[in-house]
């Protein structure tokens, strides 16, 4: 069998391989026998999900598959991503797991795993998982098959953990918040727990019918929040993806910030109280030039991984690092989380509001961003575009003409079948024009 994994879980078309009901409850299967590795009955897993339809087919299937391998299974409903890291560590599971396509629209559907640390899978357990779904695993004996439980309280625990992290005595009183829950699995917990803090709060995207998360709203369609933010006179805007894993911070005029200017004003800030561990942030290779020469200038350091928060975390636990994350939004503070947390971040962004006195607009441009232009190209499943020997000239050509004035990536998505094209340059019409010519060159040959 082809590797299940991608860079954060499983995910695709729901009803479409890999994600369809029944390699849903094969996945379960082995993954509990993965974890229930001694035989007895005591293992128990979290199951969260978002607010999307197909959600209800895979809870239903995925605990169908673990409970016949004899685990326990504790059903979340609908919360973030990050509370179910948290939970599965707060409530002894031996594994976590979230139904979510994050920031996809509602035809997509994932599934993401943790560990008992709360931390995602490491790609050895995830092949394991892998070669049992395709060996197949024997279900236990009638007495053995485990018991699935409704757990009503899972956001309720995680906004107190939420606010557990915000300084102690702080309120945000004063402070209009536009909260955009993206139609999510935050869009209950995100407005409860800023109104608890003090905050007068306008909440959009918060009417999940299934079928609209992540659709104009939340982090990847902020124009909603900004219309809000200037029909209300509020002081900043919080938006939240599907899964509230990623963040962007718009300011009183709407202006986005990204996931760079968020974690460039935090490492600032932990760098002058001395909660930085290392002088280090930790963002992948996407993260723009001028964030790491603003670093450089605060005496800071930036250290580079491939793209996907799995990767950050990887390389911040390995250095003991504690604050990374992605240009996307994805901010992860393990101090408090083990995964990126938007709701997280933004409060902490709006502790800096209150901390300091100033205006969201003064907050959110740390440093001049270098030009980036970044366009995707769909290709056929199964087809190599990257893999022409005209593509390879095109890029060899742009690498030449960019050498000394910017940079050039090129990947492939990890979740969608798409080649990603980004540079760097501080001419525009150069950005431009290499852009385009490689976009062209793979559209070809797609």
């Amino acid at each position: 069998m082809d590797r299940l994994f991608g860079t954060d879980g499983i995910r695709g078309t729901a009803n479409i391989h890999p994600m369809t009901a029944d390699l849903a409850l094969r996945i379960g299967a082995a993954a509990g026998r993965y974890f229930r590795n001694d035989g007895s009955n005591g293992h128990r897993v979290v199951i969260g999900k978002d607010t999307r339809l197909s959600g209800y087919m895979f809870e239903s299937a995925l605990t169908a598959g673990l409970t016949s391998t004899g685990m326990n299974v504790l059903l979340l409903g609908p919360v973030p991503t990050p509370a179910v890291g948290m939970l599965t560590t707060s409530m002894r599971a031996d594994v976590g797991i979230m139904i979510s396509a994050s920031h996809n629209p509602h035809h997509d559907n994932g599934i993401k795993f943790f560990g008992p640390d709360g931390f995602k899978l490491s790609d050895a357990a995830e092949d394991e998982i892998t070669r049992l779904v395709a060996d197949g695993v024997e279900p236990v004996q009638a007495g053995n098959i485990g018991r699935a439980k409704r757990i009503d309280d899972g956001r309720f625990r995680y906004a107190e953990r939420l606010k557990a992290s915000f300084p102690q005595g702080m309120r945000l009183d004063g402070l209009k918040v536009v909260i955009d829950c993206a139609h999510g699995a935050a869009h209950r917990v995100a407005p409860e727990v800023l109104w608890e803090l003090g905050a007068t709060v306008v909440a959009v995207g918060t009417a999940p019918d299934g079928f609209n998360i992540n659709a104009g709203c939340g982090s990847t369609d902020t124009a909603l929040a900004a219309r809000t933010i200037l029909e209300t006179g509020a002081d900043v805007g919080i938006c939240l993806d599907g899964d509230a894993d990623r963040v962007m911070i718009l300011d009183e005029t709407g202006r986005v910030a990204d996931g760079d200017q968020i974690m460039a004003l935090m490492a600032a800030r932990w760098a002058r109280a001395g909660k930085l561990s290392n002088g280090t942030l930790v963002a992948t290779v996407m993260s723009n030039l001028g964030l790491e020469r603003f670093l450089q200038g605060q005496g800071l350091s930036l250290e580079r991984t491939a793209v996907g928060d799995r990767h950050v975390v990887t390389a911040m636990r390995a250095g003991g690092h504690n604050l990374g994350g992605e240009q996307s939004g994805h901010i992860v503070m393990t101090d408090y989380a083990t995964t990126g947390d938007g709701l997280l971040a933004g409060l902490h962004f709006l502790a800096a509001m209150i901390d300091t006195g100033q205006p969201a607009s003064a907050l959110t441009q740390s440093f001049e961003t270098v030009p980036q232009l970044l366009k995707n190209v769909r290709y056929a499943a199964g087809s190599d575009p990257l893999g022409a020997a005209a593509v390879q000239a095109v890029i060899r050509d742009a690498e030449g003409r960019l050498a000394g004035q910017g940079r050039l990536l090129i990947r492939k998505s990890g979740t969608e079948p798409l080649v990603r094209v980004m540079a760097e340059c501080e001419d525009p019409d150069l950005l431009v024009e290499v852009v385009d010519g490689i976009v062209e060159a793979v559209a070809r040959a797609a």
